[in-house]
């Protein structure tokens, strides 16, 4: 997604400023107008040259400035934002141009659309409150940010009338030190302020429970660009990640699996720590309109919903189409020359890798899309769970003060698809995941690749020889990995049972004592261990269990192999546990889960967290069961759209 929503700095909101410089004794001898546009510009020449590109947190009212709610003027031709984004291609081909072209799919339905730019999300807004247009057009995290304004006047509350795609494009490089999204705990992140970015950033920061207060966020006034994230974190080594767009990810890092090395613009050691490609189901892009204007008039709302949809389907069989014949047909070509000729050249240089590209960052929803996303209450990522999302983002952050929702459209989907001419069809749940190779599986979840596949973790503990796992005590948790599951659609869900170490290795002592290969001194407590003449530390664990593994103190007794495969068996039962309470719950909540998407395994002694543990309270730390999100090749993922 190549999005840029540019907040415009209006002279009205910046009332400190303005105030000081109408005490300058020449502005008030000159006239209201004059004075007007001297102090604007003063006002932008203090903030090029002090505020510099970045931008502290604000209200989004303050943004906005003073403003009234207006009604919608009757009219026939109804004007509509686009913005920088793969799915507005499917709002060109329906309306066939910026302006409504004669036998485009709007036309036929009887519509007037004037196209016009909205990547000024302030400036929609304020069109939208003043009635020059009906619509907002960005994403559920967006119009969160605007909920206290735009719901201050019932006549424009919005009313989401359409999800449209999600983003598969966006993502949050960091620098090599950072590991996983747990990693970011006080950490320094740049964002664009207020676009759709913010709400990557929340996602991500609450995937790992982190709150605003534990990071310090450096706002950039674009997305991309000489004022975007990218730019900053190539210039701020102080700065330790970035919120960034695709071809930004790709010069920073060349790749979703890759590292930058310095070379050509790349910064070393950059790489990807969360994307959208995984946490597929974070920016739900969306068209709202206004309360008034919607119940006045539903019909157009509806032919405007169903050319959306009939676009959509005819945009993604094109793109397909080029997927697979590697040959560029007629139909898709003008409609990517047309993309390019909007969004401009210089944003899209080609039409096969930039203009393509950029619809290949967008997952288009479909029909079964918006049943999913309207319909569906045991789907978490749905519009509720999204909306509750947007209010926490904008009143935790400080965008507003109120908690103001939006409402859902009240479609009937059946006729809906009627009037588009497509196929009714209800979503399935499905299953995802393809695990045909199951030995790469084992590798994936419990190799050495592991910890660079994981996007982020968190445990649970439990007591010695528990085995049950109930919701009373674990609900919270579940609920935890079931939204994070649903959020982070095109990732595992690994359930790690893991057990604690001490007792085989004290079975590893008294045999390898008892065999003579051993060696102990000192004084308890403080002991000393000598394996064959040579130091033994017990807490390195991966050496000592490849010893155990290796056969030297096979048939001791007591025989440590035997101790650490009972350990394992144990916290694979742990795991399965858990993974049976979590269907269990999800189940009595009504939550869909698709069950391939989770998997449970063992641990055993092999990851503690105390390798020797002095204490009970310490192996009690290593008595865990462990929740990863983590990274899956594309190739395992099954076909078809997330669709329950």
């Amino acid at each position: 997604m190549l999005t840029k929503v540019f907040f415009i700095r209006h002279l009205s909101i910046h009332l400190p400023t303005i105030k000081i410089m109408q005490r300058i004794p020449f502005l008030s001898m000159l006239p209201t107008g004059i004075q007007r546009d001297c102090l604007r510009w003063m006002a932008t020449l203090v903030l090029v040259c002090f505020a510099g590109p970045l931008f502290a947190q604000e209200r989004f009212s303050d943004l906005l400035g003073n403003v009234r709610a207006e009604n919608v003027p009757k009219g026939q031709t109804v004007q509509v934002p686009y913005i920088l984004w793969g799915g507005d291609v499917a709002t060109f081909l329906a309306n066939g141009d910026l302006k409504t072209k004669p036998q485009s799919i709007f036309q036929q339905s009887g519509l007037d659309v004037q196209l016009v730019p909205g990547d000024d999300f302030v400036g929609q807004v304020r069109n939208y409150m003043e009635g020059k247009s009906p619509f907002l057009r960005g994403t559920m995290h967006m119009i969160g940010l605007a909920g206290e304004v735009v719901g201050s006047d019932p006549r424009t509350k919005p009313v989401i009338i359409m999800q449209l795609s999600w983003s598969a494009g966006d993502h949050i490089v960091a620098r090599k030190a950072i590991r996983n999204l747990n990693d970011l705990k006080n950490k320094k992140i740049v964002c664009q302020q207020g676009g759709p970015h913010v709400g990557l950033l929340y996602d991500s920061l609450a995937a790992a429970k982190l709150n605003r207060s534990d990071v310090t966020i450096v706002w950039t006034k674009d997305i991309t660009g000489p004022n975007g994230p990218a730019e900053a974190f190539r210039k701020d080594p102080s700065i330790d990640a970035c919120c960034v767009i695709t071809p930004d990810m790709m010069g920073l890092s060349t790749g979703l699996n890759e590292e930058g090395n310095g070379a050509e613009g790349t910064v070393a050691g950059a790489h990807v720590v969360n994307s959208t490609a995984q946490m597929s189901r974070s920016i739900a892009d969306v068209y709202a309109v206004r309360r008034d204007w919607y119940d006045a008039n539903k019909d157009w709302v509806k032919k405007f919903v169903a050319g959306q949809l009939k676009a959509t389907e005819q945009l993604v069989a094109m793109r397909r189409g080029l997927e697979e014949t590697k040959k560029l047909a007629k139909d898709y070509e003008q409609i990517l020359a047309l993309s390019q000729r909007i969004f401009g050249k210089e944003t899209l240089p080609t039409l096969e890798q930039d203009a393509h590209g950029l619809l290949l960052d967008c997952s288009f929803v479909g029909l079964t899309g918006q049943i999913a996303f309207f319909l569906d209450k045991g789907n978490l990522s749905g519009f509720n769970g999204k909306m509750s999302e947007a209010i926490d983002l904008a009143t935790s952050w400080g965008y507003a003060k109120g908690r103001n929702g939006f409402d859902p459209n009240d479609f009937d989907y059946k006729a809906i698809a009627k009037m588009a001419g497509i196929a009714y069809a209800e979503p399935k749940a499905t299953e995802r995941f393809n695990d045909k190779n199951k030995a790469e599986s084992s590798d994936m979840f419990l190799g050495d690749n592991l910890d660079s596949n994981t996007i982020v973790s968190f445990t649970i503990g439990f007591e010695p020889d528990q085995k049950d796992f109930s919701a009373d005590r674990y609900g919270a948790d579940f609920a935890r990995a079931l939204k994070e599951a649903s959020k982070f659609g095109n990732a595992r869900v690994i359930i790690r049972g893991h057990s604690d170490p001490t007792k085989t290795l004290l079975d590893l002592v008294k045999s390898g004592i008892s065999k003579g290969i051993i060696q102990q001194n000192g004084v308890p407590g403080n002991y000393r261990y000598f394996m064959n003449g040579k130091p033994l530390d017990l807490s390195r664990t991966k050496e000592v269990m490849e010893l155990i593994k290796g056969g030297s103190f096979g048939g001791g007794n007591p025989d440590p192999s035997i101790t650490m495969q009972a350990a394992l068996n144990l916290s694979k039962s742990r795991a399965d546990s858990v993974f049976a309470e979590l269907q269990r719950y999800a189940k009595q909540a009504e939550i869909n889960i698709d069950l391939t998407q989770i998997v449970p395994v063992g641990a055993g002694v092999m990851e503690p967290v105390i390798p020797k543990p002095r204490n009970i309270e310490e192996a009690k730390e290593n008595m865990r069961v462990e929740f990863r999100i983590v990274k899956v090749n594309p190739e395992s993922l099954a076909p078809g759209d997330f669709n329950f």
